[in-house]
């Protein structure tokens, strides 16, 4: 089967200057080992933070994303190198879900029933090839709906972390900033891991010097709190298996989290085509299979209990860097991350880590996360001089900011992401259908739309 009767290539000791190791390709065992680890090490930080946001057992989420990228890999077939790792795309559905007053039960439920939808439409765009993805999803949708779930994390950070310790949180948002943009190669990619190492650093050493800091503690309320309480890792065992729980399926929380399935889709899919552009491989043939994998890979994932996965950019950042894209790398990585997920006493030191640390972490991150959406429309010279893209995404970005709700019957209401997600996306498409004026020249309504051909129009 391709990917699995690996070829070695060449001597599999050295290589050459632009040589590349192809997915079905490897080099010595003991190389592929080492390049597994530096895979794990890239992808823990992010691995572990995300369902340590979500109010889910971190240990856990590692184990499950070696489950997952084994699941990838045997269902793509070994053509597609990819790791799967805990998503952050629903952090902020987590915080929505829990302000509802969902649990880890409802959190995980409703991510189940986004990786049943993934995997549907992974099957769906195999059938019917993979222009049906850029038809329903064009840049202008999927970059506003990326744009609305990183911001409407905002409050999230800001009032329920950042206030835990405010001048910490400085700190670490300070530096793991400042390591984003001055640390290159191997180190850049870890930066926000090393941005909570940091801040962990930090936080101990002030509850050593100062004591005890007078300030909101996790659940809210104004007390006296130590900024890092080891109490849970001095219990935990050093070898164990993670709790599991069953997830528990509630139709507002599952409406609230469907949205998040744009952008899945979209990661997969620039995914997918950065691969095969490192490669030379065009792997649009794989697009839905990989979908479809990565479905099953968060169902399996979130039935025991853990978080909804996704493809690892960290990981396309160390191919790029080593120029090899042997599966039997992620293979390796997939086993160490199922080794690691069975110490609990690694998942309490993480789940330890200080609010006011979460705090300067989440300010970067969240926003870098809606920022990439921002990205999609530049990468792809969205023209939001022209309405048809303009209304849909302007109206959609502040009503999922801003919280704006829609209220249908006396138990159900439309709001955030949801709402945000549907405007964008249904008024976009109905707008291109109802007006004739998509695909002729239709003046722009900012003058910072003002195009050279919109000028010589005039």
């Amino acid at each position: 089967m391709l990917g699995f009767g690996w070829k070695l290539h060449g001597d599999g000791r050295h290589l050459g200057p632009g040589e590349v190791v192809r997915p079905d390709e490897r080099l010595t065992w003991v190389r592929t080992v080492g390049l597994g680890a530096q895979h794990v090490v890239s992808m823990i930080g992010a691995c572990f933070v995300a369902p340590v946001l979500m109010g889910l057992n971190p240990s856990l989420g590692l184990m499950a994303s070696g489950v997952a990228t084994l699941l990838f890999l045997v269902i793509t077939r070994g053509r597609v190198p990819s790791y799967l790792g805990s998503s952050l795309s629903f952090v902020g559905v987590a915080a929505v879900i829990g302000s509802q007053g969902g649990g880890p039960a409802e959190v995980t439920g409703a991510l189940f029933v986004v990786g049943l939808a993934l995997a549907v439409v992974g099957v769906v765009v195999k059938l019917m090839g993979a222009g049906l993805v850029h038809a329903v999803l064009p840049p202008t949708v999927t970059g506003a709906v990326v744009m609305l779930i990183g911001f409407n994390l905002a409050p999230v950070a800001a009032g329920t972390y950042w206030p835990q310790d405010q001048w910490t949180a400085l700190a670490t948002m300070l530096f793991t900033g400042l390591a984003l943009v001055v640390l290159r190669g191997f180190w850049s990619r870890i930066a926000i891991f090393l941005g909570l190492v940091f801040g962990y650093a930090l936080s101990w050493i002030l509850d050593v010097t100062t004591g005890r800091i007078h300030s909101a503690d996790g659940g809210g309320e104004v007390v006296d709190h130590w900024r890092l309480d080891l109490t849970s890792v001095r219990e935990a065992d050093w070898i164990g298996f993670p709790d599991m729980h069953a997830p528990a399926f509630d139709a507002s929380a599952i409406i609230v989290a469907l949205p998040v399935l744009i952008a899945l889709v979209a990661e997969n899919t620039g995914h997918i085509k950065a691969v095969g552009e490192m490669t030379g491989d065009p792997l649009d043939d794989e697009l839905g299979v990989a979908i479809a994998a990565d479905g099953v890979a968060t169902m399996v994932s979130t039935g025991a209990g853990g978080p909804a996965t996704t493809t690892y950019a960290e990981n396309i950042g160390v191919m790029a860097a080593t120029r090899v894209y042997s599966t039997a790398a992620y293979m390796c990585a997939a086993f160490f991350a199922l080794l690691f997920g069975f110490c609990p006493k690694i998942g309490a030191f993480v789940v330890a880590i200080p609010g006011g640390v979460l705090g300067g972490i989440t300010v970067i991150l969240y926003g870098m996360i809606g920022l990439l959406g921002a990205q999609i429309w530049i990468r792809n010279k969205v023209d939001f001089g022209r309405p048809l893209n303009l209304i849909p995404a302007a109206a959609g970005v502040i009503v999922g900011i801003g919280g704006v709700s829609l209220k249908i019957t006396d138990d159900f209401e439309l709001n955030g992401i949801a709402l945000g997600t549907i405007l964008v996306l249904t008024g976009y498409h109905s707008l291109h259908w109802l007006s004739k004026a998509s695909g002729t020249y239709q003046p722009p309504l900012l003058d910072a739309g003002l195009t050279e051909y919109d000028d010589k129009l005039k």
